[in-house]
């Protein structure tokens, strides 16, 4: 008798094999991770460990990553084990205490590195799908761009940019959507052809403000941007096709790319150099999120369909991020999301340090209130990995007390003798160095191109005390707090040392300056080697702390920034047409909205204040500016005052500069893949420049803190 397995018998016994597989595969680590071993097995094993990742963090294999991942959770797990089964004494109520509150931390910081390994497994790169050849298949379009307090020279060219953008004319509305219902706006609208609308109160801030517009609109899709986020000609094109693909997509979203530098760019000197704060999230997260169908909503930049959005109440209004509160919805009702990772838009970064922090506080305090009020590991609607995705990004920013217990741990036994880790030095070396190793190692992989080693620690230690208040407050009482707008566009006139936002870490430095004191007096009476190293293992805590304090510190000394137009570096060919009538050759070096350098293909003498005209061509046109000659860089590079434009040059100018995605795509993500030495380098360097700052706010005792801080309303 022949015995015969029948289709759906064979998927149970696959179902079958895999579940075994992975059992064992558990199993394994699990032994791997609890046996135990002593300080020299220990050393050799994690010796091993980290010359296979050595060997294959170089292989361009995509597996590979996974394959680091799965070592580092290794380490981190044995360390984790034993911090959990063999380190926590009970001598005495502090040790306990603060001991107890280190390895909570640990936990947390374990948690989430786990979570991210898994969030970023296997990043879709999803591509964009081309739109049917007839454009009558195309649906409609309403843009909005909402603003509230931002200076009309901000908004405008993100409003003139949005008319050219590459759509039918009749499938395409735009509206900007005024919450400060200013009459220049007004006028302003009339004049280019969009739409205004406004509303007679300003209940729930910027998602009031969107839903209030929905009423008001009845386009088929909502593409949203920020007032200073310049969208491309190309951003619909790109974006649209995957709607038509997919019935049940809800929400499209791209990056959000800035033109500016930020606080820590500026003050540290690092733009173009350092992958700012958010290319981690743009760069790698969002399209990790994208595999799993969790992508988020980001408030800009993106594409929503209205029929979702209306099924679900609009934008959400019971948290102050109303971007990630609506995708969750979203997702619970069953729509899906992408992100299509390639820059559409370009906008303006924070211009201070405490700007910067204000709108991080902002996001952390609503982050807290969505795991408070629609907590997405509760509740129906959302996968497992859904879940797992936007629990990590919420527990994210639960990190001000873990970032603060890591930067006072040691001092716990420099001032007191208390031991937060019951065991030697020797043994902490062992577990603790190969866990923070092979973690670091997976992450110049992973995110090499997205986040220099390092950095994140600058990044966290800056925010730390300022959102740990929020976050807390906000899991407590999710009522508390209010949306406030992040304003754009402002100066800062002169350099200052702002005392003020770096008061905490000021603090904080003292204070393991303190204990550096506290670590020599012991060394000095120290009776055993055992003490001994003990005592240099938190004293090299401390130092790392003091760097990272530092460094925090140099962002705290606000750096001039006088431009209001900012530069972008831009190389394309152009005519300059003198007065007597000769038209030179040249090619453009940066624009911005209010100028332009160029370099000219042959020396020629042209004078300062000389009234010219250049001719741009973009995509077979070409249009003449006028412009005044400002001054000379040398023999054959200029730099460009344009002139009173007219509507219709100031488009054709965004047209051919800030709408062009090629410029974005060019600068996107272009940085150097990081090593350990150059991040340790960086680091340290804007450490040193941060004491060296501090140091001469107090030689002259804060005068030029008084003298130079700006007037309310003049910085973001």
């Amino acid at each position: 008798m022949r015995l015969s397995i029948r289709p759906e018998g064979s998927q149970a016994l696959a179902r079958l094999g895999l579940a075994a597989l992975v059992l064992v595969g558990v199993l394994l680590i699990a032994f791997v991770v609890t046996v135990p071993l002593d300080v020299t097995q220990q050393l050799l094993f994690s010796l091993a460990v980290f010359a296979i990742g050595l060997c294959l963090r170089r292989a361009r294999n995509r597996t590979v990553p996974l394959l680091l991942m799965g070592l580092s959770l290794v380490m981190s797990s044995r360390y984790m084990w034993w911090r959990l089964t063999e380190t926590m004494g009970m001598g005495s109520v502090v040790d306990l205490t603060l001991g107890f509150g280190l390895v909570m931390a640990e936990v947390y910081a374990f948690v989430v590195l786990v979570l991210g390994y898994f969030q970023v497994a296997w990043p879709l790169h999803r591509r964009s799908l081309p739109l049917p050849g007839d454009q009558s298949l195309w649906p409609t379009v309403d843009v909005f761009i909402p603003t509230y307090n931002e200076p009309l020279s901000v908004v405008r060219t993100t409003v003139l940019a949005a008319t050219v953008m590459d759509w039918p004319a009749g499938k395409l509305k735009i509206h900007l959507l005024d919450d400060g219902r200013r009459e220049e706006f007004r006028a302003f609208c009339e004049e280019v052809g969009v739409n205004y609308v406004t509303r007679t109160n300003n209940n729930h801030a910027k998602a009031g403000n969107i839903n209030a517009a929905l009423k008001k609109s009845d386009g088929e899709y909502v593409a949203i941007f920020d007032c200073d986020h310049v969208p491309t000609r190309s951003f619909l094109q790109m974006s649209m096709g995957w709607f038509l693909h997919d019935a049940r997509l809800a929400v499209v979203q791209t990056p959000h790319y800035f033109f500016s530098a930020d606080p820590f760019e500026r003050n540290l000197g690092t733009f173009g150099k350092v992958p700012n704060e958010g290319e981690l999230f743009y760069g790698l997260l969002q399209d990790g999120n994208d595999a799993w169908n969790a992508t988020f909503f980001c408030g800009s930049c993106a594409v929503i369909k209205r029929a979702p959005l209306e099924e679900v109440g609009g934008v959400a209004v019971e948290t102050v991020t109303e971007d990630a509160h609506t995708a969750i919805r979203l997702h619970r009702a069953g729509y899906r999301s992408a992100y299509i990772p390639v820059p559409q838009a370009a906008g303006l970064a924070t211009e201070s340090l405490s700007a910067h922090v204000g709108q991080r506080t902002r996001w952390a305090r609503g982050m807290a209130q969505i795991f408070r009020v629609d907590n997405p590991m509760l509740g129906r609607g959302l996968s497992l990995v859904q879940r797992i995705c936007y629990t990590n990004a919420m527990l994210h920013f639960f990190y001000g007390l873990p970032r603060i217990i890591f930067l006072t741990a040691p001092l716990a036994f420099l001032f007191f003798g208390a031991h937060v880790i019951h065991a030697s030095a020797l043994m902490i070396f062992a577990y603790a160095l190969p866990h923070l190793a092979q973690a670091s190692l997976t992450n110049l992989r992973i995110q090499g191109g997205h986040r220099h080693l390092l950095w994140n620690e600058v990044y966290e230690t800056a925010l730390a005390w300022y959102i740990l208040r929020p976050t807390l407050m906000a899991v407590i009482n999710p009522r508390l707090g209010k949306f406030n707008v992040t304003a754009k566009g402002g100066l800062v006139h002169a350099s200052y040392f702002d005392a003020r936002i770096a008061r905490p870490y000021l603090f904080l430095l003292l204070l393991n300056l303190a204990g550096v004191v506290a670590g020599i007096v012991r060394l000095v009476m120290a009776d055993s080697s055992g003490e001994v190293n003990t005592i240099w293992l938190n004293l090299g805590w401390t130092f790392y702390n003091m760097v990272m304090l530092g460094a925090v510190i140099a962002t705290c000394s606000e750096q001039r920034q006088i431009r209001r137009a900012h530069r972008v570096p831009l190389e394309m060919k152009a005519l300059l047409h003198l007065p007597d009538g000769r038209a030179l050759a040249c090619s453009t070096v940066d624009f911005s909205t209010g100028g332009m350098a160029i370099r000219l293909d042959e020396p020629q003498p042209v004078q300062p204040d000389t009234p010219v005209e250049i001719e741009l061509r973009h995509r077979q046109r070409s249009q003449r500016l006028p412009a005044l000659v400002r001054h000379d860089r040398d023999a054959q590079g200029l730099s460009l005052q344009f002139g009173e434009l007219s509507i219709e040059q100031e488009r054709w100018l965004v047209a051919s500069t800030f709408a062009r995605a090629d410029i974005w795509v060019s600068l996107w993500g272009r940085h150097e893949r990081d090593t350990f030495l150059r991040s340790l380098s960086d680091v340290l360097r804007a450490s040193l420049r941060g004491f060296h700052r501090l140091g001469r706010f107090v030689i002259t005792r804060g005068r030029h803190d008084d003298a130079a801080r700006p007037a309310p309303g003049e910085t973001a």
